[in-house]
């Protein structure tokens, strides 16, 4: 099969058209920036294809002969000077993607979406279909529910789109704002990540890289159109992830539980300063917010439909620490 991946050079995205070309496919890789399209070159399977996502005619080329696409290109960072970033990339690019991939033929799309746009848990793992009972949080969150929205249009008019919604991952590849549990992991192994958020007692969930890739093929191959598929990982506390990153990591630091009302104050100076220097902040306000619920999920959809498979947090919090150990994530890190 031939393939077209959006967003080809970012975390996930690399690492998919990797798996893709091993297994013997094509891959049509659409990368944005080029000097984090390196890692694409030289692979056999995959031809690389810099272009945008709202830049429609530089999508033609690269879908041209495909028989699907994966979807994965967005802006995830947690601010930009113009909020305006976020609708456009994370709605207008996914409908550039929708109606190009259409034209072509290539009906069958995956598309990347976030476990953000799912209902904060309640005593009980939120699953695909809980309703959303609280405003989002953040405009990544809302720009990607809009294009959820029109993901499912896409599906009733015929194509066959299929959304995939990961929790927070982590594991080896490339350091950026994707990738965000694997640096903090990183800043620990260093002693320089010491911050409980809270009391601790907030819940997560935490997906395995290798996981979102196995999930994103399997939902090309076995995914329902028009269903969204939550790939999550294990459930668990903050206190408890620390515990088990110690145990782990055979580094026991001293942590400070950090009151919420701190890190609201510290993500807002972070955002002003932001504002008036343009240096990109670690939090903002909103996404602080959000840290205030817990996002227990439940996978099941995916592994009843799409035979998901989840991989222990500690197995893979283990692969990750030897990953960082040898230094390979020297040569990853981005902003």
């Amino acid at each position: 099969m031939r393939y077209m991946i959006t967003g080809a050079s970012g975390y996930i995205g690399s690492q998919l058209a990797q798996r893709l070309a091993s297994q013997g496919h094509q891959v049509h890789a659409l990368y944005h920036n080029p000097s984090k399209a390196h890692a694409l070159k030289n692979i056999p399977g995959i031809r690389p294809f810099h272009g945008d996502i709202l830049h429609p005619e530089s999508l033609r080329e690269a879908v041209l002969g495909c028989d699907g696409v994966f979807h994965l290109a967005a802006y995830t960072k947690p601010w930009h000077r113009n909020p305006n970033t976020y609708q456009r990339y994370n709605l207008e690019g996914a409908l550039n993607v929708f109606h190009i991939a259409r034209a072509a033929g290539a009906n069958r799309v995956v598309f990347t979406s976030t476990a953000g746009v799912i209902n904060p848990s309640f005593g009980r793992p939120s699953i695909e279909d809980s309703p959303r009972t609280l405003d989002y949080f953040t405009e990544y969150e809302r720009t990607k529910a809009q294009a959820e929205d029109k993901a499912r249009e896409f599906s009733k008019a015929g194509m066959e789109i299929i959304t995939v919604n990961p929790s927070r991952v982590y594991g080896p590849g490339l350091l950026s704002s994707g990738n965000g549990v694997t640096r903090m992991l990183s800043y620990y192994l260093k002693g320089r990540f010491r911050i409980i958020p809270g009391d601790g007692s907030s819940i997560g969930n935490y997906v395995y890289v290798e996981d979102v890739i196995n999930g994103h093929i399997q939902a090309m191959h076995q995914g329902r159109p028009g269903e969204r598929y939550i790939l999550g990982g294990d459930n668990i506390s903050y206190n408890d992830f620390f515990d088990l990153l110690s145990d782990v990591s055979g580094k026991h630091f001293r942590m400070f539980h950090v009151p919420f009302y701190l890190l609201h104050t510290a993500a807002s100076l972070m955002e002003l300063r932001a504002r008036l220097t343009g240096a990109e902040p670690l939090l903002t306000p909103p996404w602080v917010k959000k840290y205030l619920h817990d996002w227990e999920l439940s996978s099941e959809k995916a592994e009843r439909e799409l035979e998901y498979a989840v991989t222990p947090l500690d197995l893979g919090m283990s692969k990750t620490l030897d990953w960082l150990k040898r230094g390979n994530h020297l040569a990853t890190i981005t902003s």
